[in-house]
């Protein structure tokens, strides 16, 4: 896996995205810490709403500004955003009203709607070969994984020596350092050839490519499976240590961290999976074990079984289904795109994917006080399963890449056409693929 790290571009890139996430870590805490000092036993309702308003954030503001930004360079592109977010972690210490905190994390969150998407649309371009990206992909599950695990770490060893006012600015040294190393890099340049539509044609152009494509509709409905099982477990793990099994408050970091441990696992054991199976293969099974196991959770909280070693194996088993959903969605999204279109395409999923949950946190809150914890992951398990089922039915079992298929549409001296209306190539949908052969599903 580590071998794609040879590559010098990559490997300034993943150290960015590194370093940026443990400075989005250390935000984490100190905004927690900022919000008791405004709000006192009101802190929970100020983070739930910054929360929300980082979702919507990402759901509103990732296709627009793929749009607008289409023409930016985007070495450029993406070390401006940086420097945003870091300019807004600078202004955080001085906040001294709680309507300044939702301001400022808007502005910071539609910073990264707008970097994600586009710093995961370049990898593709520097790691062409699909053994490669896959590897990357692990990689950067990992990256993720061990932010989970080590920015509170890191948080609680600094506070022992410094203020909580202290954390913004490692924050703000974790942008910094992010665009330094995108700086030190050339990134390729993509030649675009659909900017002469309107705004509203760049806006949507993602989502219409996403909503036409077999798979990625199949990919649609697995983020409402992931989503609805990752807020059962990030929303009600505590209420489930602490309130159903009389645990202290350290277990719910230990079954926290065996989650996370589990994705750990299936990001490494992964590249060699998809090197043998398919994306399909791997993903709807993983997505299906999700719900089967949040409905088992929920038959032994019913019937008064469920102990402490059986969750935290469950936990761990859940990690690693999550894993294995989440892991290999780059690779869809760059099978089913042309280079140009990338960026487009991959914030579509990053708001599609906030949008579900964007849904399913609040169910997941809502749902655990009001009919009860077993009940919750009965739904909970139930929408997951919904989704994996609608996935099955939506992303064809036999997908080839090549599809034969006509265009009666163009002039046969089109240079598209090579002298033939019909002919077969990789098919993705584009300019002139509309829409997905019939005969393809």
């Amino acid at each position: 896996m580590l071998s794609v790290l040879s590559n010098r571009t990559y490997r300034h890139l993943f150290a960015a995205q590194v370093i940026a996430l443990i400075g989005t870590g250390l935000l984490t805490v100190a905004l927690g810490l900022l919000a008791f000092k405004l709000a006192g036993d009101r802190a929970g309702t100020v983070l739930g709403t910054a929360l929300a308003i980082k979702m919507v954030a990402y759901v509103l503001i990732a296709p627009v500004a793929q749009a607008f930004t289409s023409r930016l360079p985007r070495r450029a592109f993406l070390v401006g955003t940086d420097l945003v977010r870091a300019a807004i972690a600078l202004t955080l210490p001085f906040v001294v009203q709680v309507w300044q905190i939702y301001a400022l994390i808007f502005v910071l969150q539609s910073a990264s709607a707008a970097f994600t998407p586009t710093f995961q649309a370049t990898i593709p371009d520097i790691l062409p070969d699909e053994q490669d990206y896959t590897r990357a992909l692990s990689l950067s599950r990992l990256a993720y994984d061990l932010e989970n695990l080590l920015s509170p770490t890191l948080a609680a060893l600094l506070l022992a020596v410094v203020p909580y006012n202290a954390l913004f600015g490692g924050t703000v040294v974790g942008f910094l350092c992010s665009a330094a190393l995108v700086v030190s890099v050339s990134l390729p340049i993509v030649a675009r050839t659909d900017l002469q539509g309107g705004i509203y044609d760049r806006t949507t152009r993602g989502l219409r490519i996403y909503l036409a494509t077999p798979r990625l509709r199949g990919l649609l409905a697995l983020n409402l499976a992931v989503a609805a099982a990752g807020a059962m477990v990030i929303v009600n793990t505590v209420v489930i240590v602490q309130g159903l099994l009389d645990r202290p408050q350290t277990d719910v970091a230990l079954a926290l961290g065996l989650f996370g441990g589990g994705s750990m696992i299936a990001a490494l054991t992964l590249p060699r999976l998809l090197d043998r199976l398919s994306d399909r293969a791997i993903m709807i099974p993983a997505a299906a074990l999700l719900g089967v196991v949040l409905m088992g959770i929920a038959a032994m909280t019913w019937g008064g079984t469920i102990g402490w070693p059986l969750l935290l194996g469950t936990w761990l088993v859940l990690g690693i289904a999550y894993s294995a959903v989440q892991t290999p969605t780059g690779r869809l999204l760059r099978r089913s795109t042309t280079p140009e279109d990338r960026p487009a395409v991959f914030a579509a999923q990053f708001a599609l994917s906030h949008a579900a949950w964007l849904l399913t946190y609040p169910l997941a809150g809502w749902l655990g006080p009001s009919v009860g914890m077993p009940s919750t992951l009965a739904i909970l398990g139930a929408v997951t399963l919904a989704g994996v089922a609608t996935a099955a039915r939506l992303w064809p079992a036999a997908e080839p890449d090549v599809i034969e298929h006509a265009h009666s549409d163009l002039d046969v001296r089109h240079p598209h056409l090579h002298g033939g209306r019909r002919h077969a190539h990789a098919y993705v949908i584009d300019d002139l693929h509309h829409r997905w052969p019939a005969r393809a599903g």
